[in-house]
């Protein structure tokens, strides 16, 4: 038994029978409370009847009565307000004889707990993947908007954190957050440290120079060195040498960019470039977003992105290489608008509370298609669709924030399956 499970039982009201308390009055949960997940009781403002008189407050919920004192409750102020005392097991009457009890054990189903333990038990990448298109589609498809939101929640954290770095500048904040994504998760932190680096507003009094941002970007970025031998790099050296001087910066070590294991075409020095490119082109960027009334004008403002000519013979400084355009691909694009763009628009909506803006964020995501890895592809075995990055994005969410962490009793979708049957 685990005190996860019995908040479950309460929450839920999945009783049989008629509740008594230890006196044998007759319990009626007439509101179970709000589910604390903080510290104090596990759950505020219930509503109950205990015999005859009607109580509100705080319920506990412990395996055993013991643990009452040896969690300290009797000298925590936060627990004076307990109306009710629910256990697994009364093991000893150690409890405030003024805080009735509640001994669960024999008033709800035990198969149900015997579904549970096999769930969380279960030695599979997600405890229901065998059983998950049992699940009807409604019940699905609500549960998935609530994880996209969630999702989307948590990255506004993220972007809130770059809105304040950025000193409450929207356009800042948006260079934070492309910046950390131009890296693709291999290099997304040395990409948000070059930006932390790199204030916007230098970039953007040299935004009609592009020889100018690449040499102050490749700067930054630690990789620019004195060494280099080809002309390009010595002149991005020296230029970035005056501007270096002229407004203080100090570089980022290039060490923390990570080359092992990528095609050449994702090489950090190649995404640089192409940041580099984007960021001449970015002026009013954050009103164009905006703008777009539709998924495919949103891809076209980075769809022509490209490296400076130096980087169509190169992967990396001093090694020439055949020739190749190096545009942005529609995938990446594609990954740039998942994990950036469109959670930028909602987290935008939200904060000057436009509804219009936010759900035509919602609507973009069932436009993009969704996203390629080992998750997706988990859950396209599944039987679960992946075909859009709506889904793509709130499975993603489901797997780290319910299905890692065993939290299927808080799941819609473990809900109904734990119950079916029982």
């Amino acid at each position: 038994m685990n005190e996860e499970f019995l908040h479950y039982i309460w929450k839920y009201r999945l009783f049989k029978g008629i509740l008594q308390t230890s006196e044998g009055e007759e319990i009626e949960i007439l509101s179970p409370g709000i589910h604390n997940h903080n510290s104090g009781p596990d759950f505020s403002d219930a509503r109950l009847r205990i015999g005859s008189a009607m109580w509100a407050g705080n319920v506990e919920i412990h395996i055993n009565t013991s643990d009452w004192l040896k969690h300290g409750h009797q000298n925590d102020p936060a627990y004076d307000n307990v109306v009710l005392h629910a256990v697994y097991n009364n093991d000893v009457s150690v409890h405030d004889s003024r805080i009735p009890l509640l001994e669960m054990k024999g008033f709800f189903e035990e198969n149900l707990f015997i579904k549970y333990r096999s769930f969380i038990d279960a030695r599979l990448w997600v405890p229901c993947a065998n059983q998950i298109t049992a699940v009807p589609a409604p019940d699905v498809t609500l549960w998935l908007e609530r994880m996209l939101i969630e999702r989307l929640e948590r990255k506004a954290d993220f972007i809130s954190g770059f809105l304040e770095l950025g000193k409450n500048n929207w356009e800042e904040a948006l260079y934070f957050t492309l910046a950390r994504s131009f890296g693709f998760n291999v290099n997304a932190l040395p990409f948000e440290m070059l930006a932390r680096s790199l204030p916007y507003t230098i970039i953007a009094r040299h935004a009609d120079n592009p020889f100018q941002v690449e040499a102050l970007v490749f700067g930054q970025s630690g990789l620019l060195t004195e060494e280099a031998t080809d002309r390009w790099a010595q002149d991005l050296f020296n230029e970035y040498t005056f501007l270096r001087k002229k407004y203080h910066l100090i570089p980022i070590s290039g060490h923390l960019w990570k080359f092992l294991r990528l095609r050449p075409v994702n090489f950090p020095t190649i995404r640089l470039s192409q940041f580099s490119n984007l960021l001449c082109h970015s002026q009013r960027l954050l009103s164009r977003i905006l703008e777009c009334a539709v998924a495919d004008d949103l891809m076209k403002l980075f769809l022509g992105v490209v490296t400076s000519p130096y980087w169509e013979t190169h992967y990396m400084f001093d090694r020439e290489v055949a020739p190749r355009q190096k545009t942005l691909g529609k995938d990446s694009v594609n990954l740039l608008m998942i994990n950036a763009v469109l959670p930028f628009m909602f987290v935008y909506g939200r904060a000057i509370d436009d509804d219009v803006l936010c759900n035509r964020a919602l609507d973009f995501f069932n436009q993009f298609p969704g996203e390629k890895n080992v998750i997706t592809q988990n859950w396209s075995k599944s039987g679960m669709d992946v075909s859009t990055a709506f889904n793509t994005q709130a499975l993603i969410g489901l797997k780290s924030a319910y299905c890692d962490k065993k939290k299927c009793l808080d799941c819609r979708i473990g809900n109904y399956l734990l119950r079916k049957g029982v």
